[in-house]
């Protein structure tokens, strides 16, 4: 796994890219890598630092006559914002939110073998939104087919709800990566420092 967690200039992390960005951001002045201990190193200092490192998580770059480190966490030099703190409504955020579990037996399924369902159906003017779909197995959406869960005597497992935006789990569902434990604790200062939302 060589990706790198990318820090605003306030180091909050705001995204995670591949190895390639990391190294190019780098290369062109847009990002220092960080240590544990907040230390930032430009690429020069990183690449002259990599040759005293026998191990790195991310791995090394190999060039003409050096190696350089792939740094787990950089920062960049002149973004201070914070990434959305809206969780985007897609079909993998979905499955991902309701666990890959049908809300209506409560199992959990392959992908390919549940779907989304509109609690109340779109033939009767249920909306495609979070507050409406949630996931189904196929033989509970044959079973429901056109009715409300009520109608059709279905019982709900969970209602429908859209999932609390938290950096860690923001970050895993724009990226599909596991958070690093080197990660961690840029990750916390996030959590602590974002603004929460008004009522």
């Amino acid at each position: 796994m060589r990706e790198t967690l990318v820090l605003n200039s306030t180091y909050m992390a705001v995204h995670i890219i591949d190895w390639q960005r990391t190294m190019t951001l780098m290369y062109k002045g847009q990002a220092t890598a960080i240590d544990e201990y907040y230390n930032r190193y430009t690429f020069d200092e990183w690449k002259d630092l990599s040759q005293a490192i026998t191990d790195s998580p991310n791995g090394f770059v190999q060039g003409f006559n050096f190696k350089i480190a792939v740094p787990e966490i950089i920062a960049l030099t002149m973004y201070d914002e914070l990434p959305s703190n809206e969780v985007k409504f897609t079909r993998k955020n979905l499955y991902k939110h309701y666990d890959f579990k049908c809300c209506y037996c409560g199992k959990r399924f392959k992908s390919e073998d549940i779907n989304l369902d509109h609690v109340i159906p779109k033939s009767r003017g249920g909306k495609t939104e979070w507050d409406n779909i949630v996931l189904s197995c196929l033989a509970c959406n044959f079973k429901k087919d056109r009715h409300t869960p009520q109608e059709a005597g279905m019982k709900m497992f969970y209602t429908p709800s859209k999932p609390e935006w938290r950096p860690a789990y923001a970050l895993h569902l724009h990226t599909g990566i596991n958070i690093k434990k080197s990660w961690q604790k840029f990750i916390d200062v996030c959590y602590w420092n974002v603004d929460l939302e008004k009522d």
